[in-house]
């Protein structure tokens, strides 16, 4: 019943604008969420893929991001398929729900303390790499820390390998993707802290002046819980799990890609939204979700269910960030 309130909901709407409506989207260059159209950019694929079920066409343009708010403020653009929020912004645009969640991993060298929850509890003295240019939480800027800012997280790695800073902040997505195409030499040479020292939820955006802005944004948001629910969302991700709350009860399961769960729980799932007990790190209580049906327990799930996960070849040199030897 659910499903079928959301699919004459959607059917309704896509009536109503969908013929009528061309989207002007605007971005920077962010791997792997946002990009040029050669390269990597799960963020854009999942607002087009959502976009295009409910028949609207749109345009996405890389520019600068200090441009990508100026022109979506003089009517250049309509908008962003990639936002975070604050304030200001909410007082222009029409956010949707989050339908990604960067969460900012603490990473340091194989041996580092990567327990800190918080940044005050970071040893006093250290030095963490950040991306340049993004809007982290102004509570980073902590006394007893330094940060460094680089443009990219590649750039941040090969110096924390190097020694030149103790610590960097990645988004847990591209841990995924290193833990996926580099297991061993991540094993080997890298400290991962278990849970997100700072979380960032990831929105579509439209001008509120524009016509029928309320109405896409809803039904964009029916569709990116359809697509969770049926593993589209994970096979944009490349990634054999993400973590949400597919049923709505409020607590949240582990979704599979296909058939193969692996011959284990899994180590880490990357989370879509945020919840109980979020962390890169599956709870003992986690529930399953594959093909479509909910199991409570690992032990619940069928054997023929447990066979060994099939593994791409992609290079992962497209994904962002790399270990470059």
């Amino acid at each position: 019943m659910r499903y079928l309130i959301i699919f004459l909901f959607l059917f309704f709407f896509i009536n109503v604008f969908s013929q009528k409506t061309e989207l002007k989207l605007a971005s920077d260059i962010w791997p792997p969420f946002t990009n040029v159209e050669s390269e990597k950019a799960i963020a854009l694929d999942l607002v087009r893929e959502a976009l295009a079920r409910n028949g609207i066409k749109a345009s996405y343009e890389i520019i600068e991001f200090d441009d990508v708010i100026t022109h979506i403020d003089n009517g250049s653009f309509d908008g962003s398929a990639a936002l975070w929020f604050n304030d200001e912004r909410a007082s222009k645009y029409i956010f949707s729900e989050p339908y990604l969640q960067n969460q900012l991993i603490l990473v340091g060298r194989k041996g580092s303390d990567v327990s800190a929850r918080t940044f005050s509890e970071i040893e006093e003295g250290k030095i963490i790499g950040i991306v340049e240019d993004y809007a982290y939480d102004a509570d980073i800027n902590s006394e007893k820390i330094h940060l460094e800012s680089r443009e990219n997280d590649q750039q941040n790695l090969e110096r924390l390998l190097s020694g030149e800073i103790d610590y960097m902040l990645v988004d847990d997505l591209l841990i995924q993707y290193l833990l996926k195409y580099q297991v061993n030499d991540v094993h080997e040479f890298l400290e991962i802290a278990d849970y997100p020292i700072l979380v960032k939820p990831l929105y579509f955006a439209l001008r509120k002046d524009l016509k029928n802005a309320s109405d896409i944004i809803t039904a964009f948001n029916g569709e990116i819980k359809e697509m969770i629910a049926e593993g589209t969302y994970n096979r944009i991700l490349e990634l054999n799990w993400i973590t949400a709350d597919v049923d709505g009860d409020g607590s949240m399961e582990l979704i599979l890609d296909g058939d193969a769960a692996g011959l284990a729980p899994p180590e880490r799932s990357y989370e879509v939204s945020a919840g109980p007990g979020m962390g890169g790190k599956p709870g003992s209580n986690t529930a399953y979700y594959i093909e479509g049906k909910k199991y409570s327990s690992w032990d619940d799930i069928p054997k023929e269910y447990k066979t060994e996960l099939i593994m791409s070849s992609q290079d992962p040199s497209n994904t962002g960030i790399k270990l470059n030897f």
